[in-house]
């Protein structure tokens, strides 16, 4: 766990990292400008506040640069008078020092925002002071204290510096902030407004990490970017780059690791994904079934997703097969289906019949037999792969790929088969006969290919000899 004193670091080297970061934004932004033909007023207005905050930044580093003796106060642009005591109140609890941006956490205190987030970011989820487990990692601006600081440093004669120039760790500044609370705000206006707004969270949020953070900062912020495509019964009505932009940006911010839960748990984000899997554009089917596969990294996120219905639109959009789509449903597929709910949720689902067709057809093979041999632990599966006719299939793959996983995956799946059902040896035994391709991936094969090929001839030859005994 980390401690309070390792979240001190060196101002100079704090400026000059968001310097840094500022300067790629801007280049960013200018490039966008001359290259698109058809850029925003806002993007103009973007590139000028960046412009002047990279400007305070350079004076904020050459003062603290200049100036050896500046205390850590210093370094948020505070200057006090050393007869002023501030007041324990206004202190945060990890920094020890007077907050520029006070914020409230899950247990219900209020911290510096810097300096809780370098605390949660750094994997604590617990609160410093009280050790208590955090339900949540969202922090909420605390304007009560907020405005008392400012009332007592006004009185004091200390000077805060503009909020404007405020960052965190991730480079996020005031100017960033208001940026996306009013893209946000504008999901809520004429279609338009929330077209242009759509596309620049999207565009943000791919481009800078940052703004993936920020949905993490307000419990509304996710509500209120999906508003322009809830209130439609008809998914397929809604704008096709309203729709794509919004599912993007969603997916982009399921990215962030802290993110993952809270954008899971939003009661209407997986429905949302539901519908937009079943009658999206296909970018759109594409990236929610993206976003589902990234928020399946986590264990309680599989359940629910798995609970809510979403394996069967994904099973659909598979059988489809549109190539776009492929990759991403196969992925959210094998990632849901680690857990053994899901399996027999999919398996129900008819999963096996449409993954055999397709490997029938030698349509993405590599993900599609990975799927399959994962399902192979569950019974209901392997029963389904032995009633499709799948040995056949599964056997030639072996003798035509030249892909060792894939060799792997299919040999492991046969052996399965074969344990549940011997009446299937007669395929491998005529296999042996005409080809010796069990054989052969016993002899040549991976680790795992030996073992598993070696576990299917001798179940073979336990057969033959129980044969010629009777």
């Amino acid at each position: 766990m980390a401690k309070p004193g390792m979240l001190d670091s060196d101002p100079v080297v704090m400026l000059k990292k968001t310097i840094e970061l500022k300067k790629k934004e801007l280049k960013k932004l200018v490039k966008f400008i001359v290259d698109d033909a058809d850029f925003s007023i806002e993007t103009i207005d973007q590139a000028k506040e960046v412009l002047c905050v990279i400007k305070d930044l350079k004076l904020r580093k050459s003062s603290s640069s200049s100036s050896s003796s500046s205390s850590s106060s210093a370094s948020m642009s505070l200057k006090l008078h050393k007869n002023v005591t501030c007041p324990d109140e206004f202190k945060c609890p990890l920094s020890k020092e007077l907050m520029k941006d006070p914020v409230i956490v899950a247990s219900g205190l209020t911290y510096d925002r810097l300096f809780i987030q370098k605390w949660l970011s750094a994997g604590n989820r617990t609160c410093p002071s009280t050790q208590q487990v955090l339900s949540h990692t969202v922090v909420t601006p605390n304007h009560l204290i907020r405005q008392m600081i400012e009332q007592w440093s006004k009185k004091q004669g200390i000077e805060l510096s503009n909020s404007l120039n405020y960052f965190n760790e991730e480079g996020i500044t005031e100017v960033d902030r208001d940026q996306f609370l009013c893209l946000l705000k504008k999901m809520s206006s004429a279609l338009s407004d929330q077209k242009a707004a759509a596309k620049e969270l999207r565009l943000l949020t791919k481009k800078h990490p940052c703004f993936r953070v920020l949905f993490c900062d307000s419990v509304d912020a996710i509500p209120q970017l999906l508003k322009p495509i809830c209130g439609s019964d008809s998914f397929s009505s809604i704008h096709p780059d309203l729709q794509e932009d919004v599912i993007t940006t969603l997916l982009n911010i399921s990215i962030h690791d802290n993110n993952k839960k809270l954008v899971a748990e939003t009661p209407m984000v997986i429905p949302i994904l539901m519908k937009a899997l079943r009658s999206g554009t296909i970018e759109t089917r594409s990236n929610a079934a993206a976003a589902l596969f990234t928020l399946s990294a986590l264990d309680s996120n599989k359940e629910l997703i798995g609970k809510s219905g979403a394996l069967k639109p994904l099973i659909d959009l598979l059988e489809e097969g549109h190539p776009s789509a492929m990759k991403d449903v196969a992925s959210a597929i094998f990632t849901l289906c680690v857990i053994q709910e899901n399996k027999a949720r999919a398996v129900k689902d008819g999963v096996v019949s449409v993954i055999m067709r397709k490997i029938k057809d030698r349509i993405h093979i590599d993900e599609l037999l990975a799927i399959l041999a994962l399902l192979s632990s569950h019974h209901k599966a392997i029963e389904d792969i032995g009633e499709l006719g799948a040995v056949p299939s599964l056997l030639s793959i072996i003798r035509e790929s030249s892909c060792e996983r894939n060799k792997e995956n299919c040999v492991a799946i046969l052996q399965t088969v074969c344990l549940y059902d011997r009446s299937k040896l007669k395929d491998i035994k005529e296999e042996e006969k005409n080809h010796r391709t069990i054989s052969e991936l016993a002899q040549n094969g991976t680790s795992r290919a030996k073992r598993k090929a070696s576990g299917i001839l001798e179940r073979l030859n336990r057969i033959v000899n129980i044969t010629h005994t009777a």
